[in-house]
């Protein structure tokens, strides 16, 4: 048995949450585990919003049968193809052979390309509206929000975005589904992780997004992972339009690798006058034991990011050449940026770092600072004026 949960009048959370999964997307560590998130409306036309990742379809199937018991479905809306929300539409059809699936036109083919089916679907253009009796449905196209094929849909009655993966977080919901239940501090971080490493790169998509669904009167918004959102909807608004412009709060974000403690001596010692000079918020990562996602996490965050590396081959560290990589990818920028690093025979590791940083058209500031072998004293008080250098600039954004 279960005890449905509504967001309001015959519409229902009916999500699961997943706490064994290691890791999202095969890449994302979960140590908070993460929640797939579906609904229903209950109508003359019962419509299911999104399924469930397929493994944990049973206990989905149970919410939705302990609410409508043997009606059928008549609709199932798919905002978003990736198999954590799709994953049961074979399932479903099984179950409910008549309901329709409605989707854009760029859903239906990959409905074909994963599931097979090519039947019984209905395709729906940009802001179109479906009736369903006392509700209606009317739908938004956000292409690269993060896959090309993604939407949301807009309950009119009750002022409901079904958001799909936009406003999504990691995370499970340990007993708090709606903000009102939760201290939604402590789903910032996983919410600001969720996006840099999903969301992060399509920035320019986000923000056209944001301005085409501005008109929209939002009492609620529920995405397909995380927290349902009722009295925190500017805000969480508000992170995505800082984070999609890469707006970083005063910080800074020091990632290095080391061999042998020679290019973390320098991080620590950069670090160090970067809080000598007025700077609080000092994030410094070793890019060897943290996965770079909570990395990535923080640089979204702060505006300055300092990196380093040991020359390893004539290329920088493998480990520090995957985080520069993750950066280009994501198209970084609005940021500060400085490089350190060291070398035993001959350095590249500088010059790539900041090939790099100019390739993403980073502020860099301050001087490179690139030591052979041990550290010494000029380059010691190198690193102490490029902590001051990064630090000044960070207050100078004050006024």
């Amino acid at each position: 048995m279960f005890k449905p949960v509504k967001l309001s009048e015959n519409i229902y959370y009916i999500g699961v949450n997943d706490r064994r999964t290691a890791l999202f997307e095969n890449m994302w560590p979960l140590p908070r585990g993460v929640a797939y998130n579906s609904y229903l409306i209950v109508d003359e036309k019962t419509t299911l919003i999104d399924t469930v990742e397929a493994g944990h379809a049973g206990k989905w199937l149970k919410k939705i049968q302990s609410i409508i018991d043997d009606k059928p479905i008549d609709y199932l809306v798919v905002n978003h193809m990736e198999p954590d929300h799709s994953g049961a539409i074979n399932i479903l059809r099984q179950l409910y052979p008549n309901i329709e699936i409605i989707g854009n036109k760029k859903t239906i083919p990959m409905i074909e390309g994963f599931y097979g089916i090519t039947d019984n679907m209905k395709t729906i253009n940009e802001g179109d509206t479906i009736d369903l009796g006392i509700h209606s449905l009317s739908f938004y196209t956000i292409p690269m929000v993060h896959w090309p094929e993604s939407m949301v849909c807009f309950e009119n009655t009750q002022k409901t975005l079904f958001s799909s993966d936009a406003f999504g977080s990691f995370g499970t919901l340990d007993g708090g589904i709606f903000d009102t239940e939760i201290n939604i501090d402590y789903f910032e971080d996983e919410m600001r992780r969720y996006y840099s490493n999903i969301v992060g790169k399509y920035g320019n998509p986000v923000q056209k997004a944001l301005s085409k669904l501005n008109g929209l009167d939002i009492s609620t918004i529920a995405p397909s992972h995380g927290p349902i959102f009722k009295d925190n909807i500017q805000k969480v608004i508000n992170w995505y339009d800082k984070w999609s412009q890469y707006i970083g709060e005063e910080g800074v974000v020091i990632a290095y690798a080391s061999m042998y403690g020679n290019t973390e001596e320098m991080a620590d010692v950069i670090a160090r006058s970067i809080a000598e000079n007025g700077i609080k918020n000092i994030r410094v990562y070793d890019v060897s034991k943290t996965h770079s996602s909570y990395i990535l996490s923080d640089i979204f965050k702060y505006k300055g990011l300092i990196l380093g590396s040991p020359t390893y081959s004539n290329e920088l560290h493998p480990n520090m050449e995957a985080l520069a990589m993750k950066l280009s990818h994501i198209g970084l920028s609005n940021h500060y940026f400085g490089t350190f690093g060291s070398f035993t025979w001959a350095g590249a590791a500088v010059k790539k770092l900041i090939e790099t940083a100019e390739n993403l058209k980073l502020e860099i500031i301050g001087e490179p600072v690139e030591e052979k072998q041990g550290l010494k004293k000029d380059k010691y008080e190198a690193c102490i004026e490029l902590g001051k250098v990064m630090a000044e600039k960070l207050k100078a954004d004050r006024n």
